[in-house]
């Protein structure tokens, strides 16, 4: 059903849908929400450092976690002191959870963990992202990124960024449920900064593009690293020359095998929900062939890692240009001298 959804949302042109009176009721649910806070009815509460808000308009992958980590490094390696907040979508729980390398990811969420993992900074999870910015600045955090949460609006962010899928863009144009977006477009103009995923190819971001006021990052892995410990890595290209099962549990699994096959690899696809928990069974497929996953599955999947599971991390990377403007806002918002010596 999602999968069939997620196609219809993401349809060249939107045509009739019999979900659309659902969409009017959700777009009037949005806006009132909105309002409050607007008219002061409902007050955000702003907490004691900067919050910097990585977020989309859209259901789906966008590439917001890999720009978080790419954030993260950043400001890091300047000698800011970050901590990253989410509320850890797909948890069995909402109880605050302190995200540590070793963490379950049904405890603390597949993407905060792949967070905590690759970056090195204080990650926690909590549906109450307040209380979740205290604990991080309790523990020394002088700047929060914020994994998603742009339409969380009880935390006061300091500063939005925005990602967009270059090739799926805003869909078609919908609300919920007859379309992917979770507020309507207008919501672009109240970002500080847009960023693409890959080029902009979709027809619903021509216009951004011809006015300058998108960020290009594109996603890059070339190498597979074992599941399984204590093995090295190898080139994706050592893959090349017969089939490969490739795994994807993430928002947007075609970006994934487009990635695959660009390295000149032959896939047998296995698109799976987002978030989805894999089990040992959905990656047995009975012919020893190796199996190439996400960084994000294979947060899933390490306690059944075997020689035949791979995993491919990505790493964002921007212009030179891009990436400067991009820090350079990111400063300007915090006001955090550590953070403007990144």
């Amino acid at each position: 059903m999602l999968q069939r959804l997620t196609a219809r949302w993401y349809a060249a042109a939107a045509g009739p849908s019999l979900l659309q009176p659902l969409s009017w009721l959700y777009g009037a649910a949005v806006a009132l929400r909105r309002g409050a806070y607007r008219r002061g009815w409902l007050a955000p509460v702003r907490i004691a450092r900067p919050v910097i808000i990585i977020g989309n308009l859209t259901v789906g992958g966008s590439g917001k976690t890999p720009l978080t980590l790419w954030l993260a490094q950043r400001l890091r390696a300047g000698g800011a002191a970050v901590g990253i907040l989410s509320r850890g979508y797909g948890r069995r729980t909402r109880e605050p959870r302190e995200v540590r390398p070793d963490s379950d990811w049904r405890e603390v969420g597949d993407e905060p963990l792949l967070l905590c993992r690759r970056s090195g900074c204080p990650t926690v999870v909590d549906a109450d992202r307040v209380r979740g910015a205290r604990w991080l600045i309790a523990r020394g955090a002088g700047v929060i990124l914020c994994d998603d949460g742009l339409q969380h609006l009880h935390l006061a962010r300091d500063g939005a960024i925005i990602v967009l899928d270059g090739t799926r863009g805003l869909g078609n144009g919908r609300l919920l449920p007859a379309g992917p977006l979770r507020e309507p477009a207008a919501g672009l103009a109240a970002a500080d900064l847009l960023v693409v995923n890959g080029a902009p190819l979709h027809p619903s971001l021509q216009e951004l593009a011809a006015r300058g006021v998108l960020l290009r990052m594109d996603l890059q892995g070339t190498e597979a690293l074992p599941l399984a410990p204590g093995g090295a890595g190898r080139p994706l290209s050592s893959f090349a020359g017969a089939p490969v099962h490739a795994v994807a549990g993430i928002g947007h699994p075609q970006r994934f095998f487009g990635d695959l096959r660009a390295q000149g690899l032959t896939l047998i696809e296995h698109p799976f929900a987002d978030h989805h928990a894999l089990a040992p069974a959905e990656l047995d497929f009975g012919d020893g062939l190796p199996v190439l996953m996400t960084e994000k599955d294979a947060v899933k999947c390490r306690a059944y890692a075997d020689p035949r599971l791979w995993y491919v991390p990505v790493t964002a990377r921007f212009s030179e240009a891009h990436e400067r403007q991009l820090l350079a806002a990111v400063r300007a918002k915090t006001g955090d001298p550590a953070v403007a010596g990144s």
